[in-house]
């Protein structure tokens, strides 16, 4: 269903509808309905051990919900394999880089642009003279300030320059939609502040499926937050309403951290 983001209505994107996955008797995942809307940031938090990484390995396709659906831009694609999901845009990055740190900044770019081409990796050496490929590379590095970089070893970049650079291989995919896996994690407070800005921007090229325990960052820069405890959905809605939803305070932030955390977020979008 098309809800209004900040005002405007806009069609969701990325549309989970009921997944449900157990291990045995652990049921992981229970009848989780969330959607992505254009230009937004949905944040997903809630405690350790409580289903992200498994709700979101399931909306990657890394792992086969046992029900429910996954919808990229009203098709579906729950049977889907994760290298068919990326290249129908829903590009992912991941708490741990996985970047490759002996190749340049270009080379890396490159990489993935070679994989929204669905080519492998034996033509990547042909692919560095590809002038189509390369500059498809360049752009995606401007559009995250790296071109600068461009020649420089991965492995020499900062923590956040390297997290800027997982974003501009995604970028090199056309994404559709993003899902980052605490991007914040490991950055110094001044990191954090502008990889935040950064992301601020980046969710008018596409949106973004936040998973982060940086609640100050999720305050700022979320327009929905949807709460995940015990492998359920407790509540969705804006800051405003995370913050003062008693099941929120006694499940996981606490009266403490809801009163403490900064930022009034993005906006009043419903549920």
């Amino acid at each position: 269903m098309t809800e209004p983001v900040n005002g405007s209505v806009r069609a969701p994107v990325l549309e989970v509808r009921g997944l449900t996955k157990a291990f045995g008797a652990l049921v992981a995942s229970k009848d989780i309905s969330l959607d992505l809307r254009a230009g937004e940031i949905h944040a997903l938090i809630g405690p350790n051990g409580a289903g992200k990484s498994t709700l979101i390995a399931q909306i990657a396709g890394e792992l086969m919900p046992d029900r429910g659906e996954v919808r990229l831009d009203g098709q579906e694609v729950t049977g889907w394999s994760t290298a068919a999901r990326t290249r129908a845009g829903l590009a992912r990055t991941f708490q741990i880089s996985s970047l490759a740190m002996e190749m340049t900044v270009l080379q890396n770019a490159v990489l993935g642009a070679l994989g929204a081409r669905g080519k492998v990796m034996r033509f990547f050496a042909p692919a560095l003279g590809d002038r189509a490929l390369v500059e498809r590379a360049m752009a995606a590095l401007e559009a995250v300030g790296l071109q600068d970089l461009a020649a420089l070893r991965t492995a020499e970049l900062s923590h956040g320059q390297r997290r800027q650079l997982e974003v501009a291989v995604a970028l090199t995919l056309a994404p559709r939609a993003f899902l980052m896996d605490e991007p914040m994690a490991g950055l110094s407070a001044s990191g954090s502040r502008r990889l935040m800005s950064f992301l601020d921007g980046l969710r008018e090229r596409a949106p973004i499926l936040l998973i982060e325990h940086d609640m100050d960052a999720v305050f700022a820069l979320a327009d929905r937050i949807s709460v995940l405890v015990n492998g359920e959905v407790i509540a969705t809605g804006s800051a405003a309403r995370i913050r003062g939803d008693a099941r929120v305070q006694e499940a996981y932030l606490g009266e403490e951290a809801c009163a403490g955390a900064g930022g009034e977020g993005r906006g009043e979008a419903a549920p």
